[in-house]
């Protein structure tokens, strides 16, 4: 019998992940069973440094790395791809025999996502409220779908900056301006993105007012538990086109199985698992 296939994620306020049930499915497919545990530091009694270690050194295959220590895992892993190097945040971890390599699906995911709602239409003017590892992501992911123009929101201002400077240098010509005050920075947009906690389960609240959305055409929102946040459900109010963090979380949750796996994935059927309530143990 096959040993079964190890993963985990770490991160902090990751209860209602519903990553661990979308890698049992997805090993149920393939006929492997997987354990995924939830690797929170605190609960742990470990800082993130000595869990990476520990999770490095006990067979696990991968683990998946949100918030928020996306952009302290760059330090652990061998990273292979310019492109993740530029971003400066992993959300995937593979340990292999020339590992720790770490590697980006909230880049690929929120392509995917992005282009399952709104196809071939251009971003537009867009303000991203938070500069973190999800923020890094997404930002480098609207270049690649042709953004022109970037207002980056964080209340650390330097964080923000650096951003808008690594962007400009990855895409010349790109109009990139950082600030502090989101509401201020929003008229005239077209694209509303929240990079922040603000909405998680835990982190209640919205990221910007309702009367702030009225001007955009389109919002994404990089939080999933809930999948309606108010941010979304105000956005939707105000007519605005809506993708889900929940598309994000489905994307680079199927990019990831491929990194740790190399085994083929039925997402429609995934999907539909998902939205059932599906479990394996």
């Amino acid at each position: 019998m096959r040993e079964p296939i190890h993963l985990g994620l770490i991160g902090d306020n990751i209860a209602k992940s519903q990553s661990p049930r979308l890698h049992r499915l997805a090993g149920a497919q393939n006929g492997r069973r997987v354990i995924y545990d939830q690797l929170v530091p605190a609960e742990r009694g470990l800082p993130f440094d000595a869990l990476f270690d520990w999770v490095r050194d006990t067979g696990y295959r991968g683990v998946n790395v949100t918030y928020p220590y996306k952009e302290r895992a760059v330090a652990k892993v061998r990273i292979d791809d310019p492109l993740v190097r530029g971003i400066g945040a992993v959300n995937t971890v593979l340990f292999d025999e020339g590992g720790p390599h770490g590697f980006n699906t909230d880049y690929s995911g929120f392509i995917a996502a992005y282009r399952r709602v709104r196809g071939a239409a251009l971003p537009g003017p867009v303000l991203m409220i938070g500069a973190g590892g999800v923020g890094k992501a997404v930002a480098f992911g609207l270049v690649a779908l042709g953004l022109t123009e970037i207002r980056i929101a964080d209340r650390d201002l330097p964080k923000a900056q650096a951003l808008a400077g690594a962007l400009s240098a990855a895409r010349p010509g790109l109009t990139a301006q950082a600030g502090t005050e989101a509401a201020i920075m929003a008229a005239g947009v077209s694209g509303i993105i929240n990079c922040t906690p603000v909405g998680m389960v835990g982190y209640e609240g919205t990221p910007l007012p309702r009367e702030d959305l009225a001007a955009g055409q389109w919002v994404f929102d990089a939080v999933y538990t809930p999948v309606e946040t108010r941010f979304l459900q105000d956005a939707g109010a105000a007519g605005l086109q809506v993708i889900s963090g929940y598309e994000l979380f489905f994307g680079q949750g199927v990019d990831a199985w491929g990194l740790f796996t190399g085994l083929p994935l039925d997402e429609a059927r995934m999907r539909r698992e998902l939205a059932e309530g599906k479990d394996v143990t």
